[in-house]
């Protein structure tokens, strides 16, 4: 059976790792290296790094701080925010990542996740959406995608199930999905959408927004039938350790790889 992976997220601006309630109100949760560093001593199985400002300040994303990074770790490094060609994506393996994320690109130009496949694989191709629930009160679960999160945060007009299952066809390896409407919230993943998406799909998918405790770990895993589960804030702020985490998944009968004891 699979391992499921447990992911923290570092989410930089400016240098520094930040995390905030639906993309805004930011916090400061320190230095992206140290941090890198930190999760890969405890056990952590992959790490994503995001350079959150990238798309919206139209600049590319900060080579150094990912060269830097991926020297702390030797778990899978994701990387992504501002990559907009094939050549970015080189840059960000060459600098050390073994993977990574586009997002508003891949909106903005799709064949961007077909001409990254073909280049470097679909393995190293994960694609990142950012989705919120648009379905009135008595209508069917909808989730429309969003670029340019937080208080820039633009409708797209495409349907998130829609947008992930073309990904897919394109080649992208891999979906991360993030609800809008559970971000930083610490209630939960939103587990409807997650078992939307599984069940679209067939390519690993990485639960993100609204993990507040290593219960809601557990449900993202079991009931929203995700791959791998991805948390900032209650890693960031030392609520909880990888370890605790996985000792409270593998008590449950949740396959994790082994990691440092709590």
């Amino acid at each position: 059976m699979l391992t499921r992976r447990i992911i923290p997220c570092l989410d930089v601006k400016a240098g520094r790792v930040v995390k905030g309630v639906s993309f805004v109100n930011h916090r400061d949760a320190g230095d992206p290296v140290v941090l890198a560093a930190a999760y890969d001593a405890a056990g952590a199985d992959e790490l994503v790094f995001y350079d959150i400002t990238a798309s919206s300040d139209e600049r590319s994303i900060m080579v150094e701080v990912v060269e830097q990074t991926a020297a702390q770790v030797f778990i899978p490094l994701t990387v992504g925010g501002g990559l907009r060609s094939t050549e970015d994506m080189y840059r960000m393996l060459r600098a050390g990542a073994d993977k990574v994320s586009i997002n508003t690109a891949a909106v903005l130009n799709p064949q961007l996740i077909e001409e990254g496949a073909k280049r470097f694989g679909s393995q190293c191709i994960m694609l990142s959406v950012d989705a919120r629930r648009v379905n009135g009160p008595n209508e069917p679960p909808r989730w429309a995608v969003f670029t340019h999160t937080g208080a820039n945060a633009r409708p797209t007009g495409l349907d998130a199930l829609e947008w992930m299952r073309r990904g897919v066809e394109l080649g992208a390896g891999e979906i991360c999905i993030n609800s809008m409407d559970a971000d930083g919230q610490k209630q939960g993943y939103d587990l409807e959408l997650l078992r939307a998406v599984s069940a679209a799909v067939s390519v690993p998918v990485i639960a993100s927004g609204g993990a507040g405790s290593p219960e809601d770990m557990f449900r993202g895993l079991a009931e929203g039938n995700a791959d791998a589960v991805l948390a900032a804030s209650i890693f960031h702020f030392g609520e909880y350790t990888i370890a605790q985490v996985k000792a409270f998944l593998r008590e449950r009968g949740i396959p994790v790889r082994a990691g440092t004891i709590a």
